[in-house]
């Protein structure tokens, strides 16, 4: 577990114990009738049965404090695509087409500037990824917080039949990766931490470090959905946030993943590792590193794959493979 992470706030063995104390109470609940829920333990996304065919899938997150660089440069009109990619890109990893979002601001007051430019990047997010927004929630709750959260729900659809599960996925597939653009939405009160005393303007990374923190998350559904639409045998997706490329043990098989050669890391990770002082594991365990997201294929469409994901991401390319060690990940 990362100690730094721990040491700036953030406890990721509690956030565990918390989730697993909630799921303990959600499984008692009865409604009466057959549940509708697809079985789908740690995957990315939740898949509701709508009829013997098709399936809902439904994914729910935050920007994070990833929204208190915002408010410090006083820019809010990017945080929306983030918004938007921290959802659709969970949705996409069970096979599913998002096809909405509601967002929920959460706000000490109503700011009518703030919200249109918070409105902003949730307009652009929804268009990269293909999706509506038909409504959402503002919460003035003065008492609880200081400042604003944003947060939504993702909605999709999948065909029963074509959910991407990862139980498939066998030793020897090759892993795919596309570029991260930079640290996303996850791990920012260690990069806030490591980074506070550097000023917003500093250019030491090529551009202000305040414009390299707020650079939005990538949104990958367009791409991914290009893939799912051909004949490549895409064996698991998955959407690399806080705990890195361990979230592809999140996929159902019982396999490992070798990782031999990784896509190149950013410069901002490497000045956070610096100035916080945290080694190299730690920082793969809070931080994408360059990575943002992985498929697993069949090895002999590896690289028809590749061809189709390169048309919107010319960087990605195949970064490992499958083991037989089951739970374990390995970095070379």
């Amino acid at each position: 577990m990362s100690e730094a992470y721990a040491r700036a706030g953030v406890s990721q063995r509690a956030a565990d114990d918390a989730v697993e104390a909630l799921r303990r109470s959600l499984r008692a609940i009865d409604t009466g009738r057959p549940s509708r829920v697809v079985p789908l333990p740690g995957h990315y996304a939740s898949v509701l049965r709508l009829d013997d065919g098709s399936g809902l899938a439904l994914s729910t997150d935050t920007v994070g404090t990833k929204m208190v660089v915002a408010e410090r440069l006083g820019r809010y009109d990017t945080i929306g695509i983030d918004c938007v990619a921290m959802s659709a890109n969970d949705v996409i990893c069970v096979g599913a087409e998002p096809i909405a979002m509601l967002d929920f601001i959460l706000t000490d007051r109503a700011d009518p500037a703030i919200c249109e430019q918070l409105g902003v990047g949730l307009a652009r997010g929804a268009e990269l990824a293909g999706i509506e927004i038909p409504g959402g929630e503002i919460a003035q709750v003065a008492d609880i917080v200081s400042g604003q959260e944003l947060g939504g729900t993702c909605v999709g659809l999948v065909d029963l039949d074509a959910i991407v599960t990862g139980a498939s996925v066998e030793p020897g597939d090759p892993v795919i990766g596309l570029p991260s653009s930079g640290l996303h939405s996850n791990g920012y009160t260690l990069a806030r931490n490591a980074l506070d005393d550097i000023s917003p303007d500093d250019g030491r990374l090529g551009r202000p470090v305040g414009d390299v923190l707020l650079e939005p998350t990538e949104i990958y559904v367009r791409a991914i959905l290009g893939l799912l639409r051909s004949p490549v045998d895409v064996r698991g997706l998955a959407h690399i946030t806080g705990d890195g490329l361990n979230n592809l043990l999140r996929l159902e098989a019982e396999v490992g993943y070798e990782i031999d050669d990784p896509l190149p890391v950013p410069p901002v990770f490497d000045l956070i590792r610096e100035l916080a002082q945290v080694s190299d594991d730690e920082m793969h365990e809070v931080f994408n590193m360059g990575c943002g997201f992985c498929c697993v294929v069949a090895a002999d469409d590896l690289d028809a794959a590749l061809e189709l994901v390169r048309g919107q991401y010319p960087g990605a390319r195949r970064i490992g493979r499958v083991t037989d060690r089951a739970g374990e990940v390995t970095r070379a």
